[in-house]
C-alpha cells in the first residue's frame, strides 16, 4: 500500500543487493499476504494494530538472530596471508599493512590465485582458464595486463615485486 511500488517489490529489491533486516508492518492480515512477505524476503510480518511490546520483542528477536549470523560468519573467516598481504576470502578484502586495496572482480580472482599457489608457477593459459573461464575468448596477454594492474596497486616503489614473473611461462609469488 506504498505510493509506488508495494511492500513486497521493496522488499524484494532491498534483497537483491543487501541483508537488511526486514519487519514488514501492515494492515493486511490474511495468511497468503504473511506467507507472500516471508517469502519476498521479510524477517518478520506484524499486522496492523499491534502492541509496541510485541514490536520491541520481535525487534529483540530479530537483532539476537543477526548477532549469531555474525559471530558465526566472524568465525568463518579465512584468510590467505603472503608478507604483509592478506585476503579475507568470505569478505572479498584485500588488506596490505593496515590500508585497505581496491581491486576489480578480476583483479581480486587473479591476486587469490596466485597466493592460493605460493611457490607454483603457474602458466598464462592456466591462469586464464582458472580466473577468466575455460570458454573466454581472451588472448593470453591479457592476463600480462592484469598482473601489471595488480603490482601498481600492491608494490611498492623500491621494494621487490609480490609477484614475480618467469619468462616464457607465468608468475609466480615465491616464499
Amino acid at each position: 500500500m506504498l505510493p509506488e511500488l508495494n511492500g513486497l517489490e521493496v522488499c524484494r529489491r532491498v534483497r537483491q543487493v543487501k541483508n537488511t533486516p526486514i519487519i514488514m508492518m501492515t494492515a493486511r492480515d490474511s495468511v497468503i499476504d504473511r506467507v507472500s512477505g516471508l517469502d519476498h524476503g521479510a524477517d518478520d510480518y506484524i499486522v496492523k494494530p499491534f502492541a509496541i511490546e510485541e514490536l520491541l520483542a520481535r525487534l529483540r528477536a530479530l537483532l539476537r538472530r543477526i548477532n549469531i549470523e555474525g559471530e558465526n560468519n566472524a568465525a568463518k573467516q579465512t584468510t590467505i596471508t603472503y608478507r604483509d598481504l592478506v585476503i579475507e576470502k568470505e569478505n572479498r578484502v584485500v588488506r596490505r599493512g593496515d590500508d585497505i586495496i581496491e581491486l576489480t572482480k578480476r583483479e581480486y580472482e587473479l591476486l587469490l590465485t596466485l597466493m592460493e599457489n605460493i611457490n607454483v608457477v603457474l602458466a598464462r593459459d592456466v591462469l586464464l582458464s582458472k580466473v577468466w573461464g575455460y570458454n573466454s575468448d581472451v588472448e593470453t596477454n591479457v592476463v600480462d595486463v592484469y598482473v601489471r594492474y595488480i603490482r601498481n596497486k600492491i608494490d611498492r616503489p623500491g621494494e621487490p615485486s609480490y609477484i614475480q614473473t618467469v619468462r616464457g611461462t607465468g608468475y609466480v609469488m615465491r616464499s
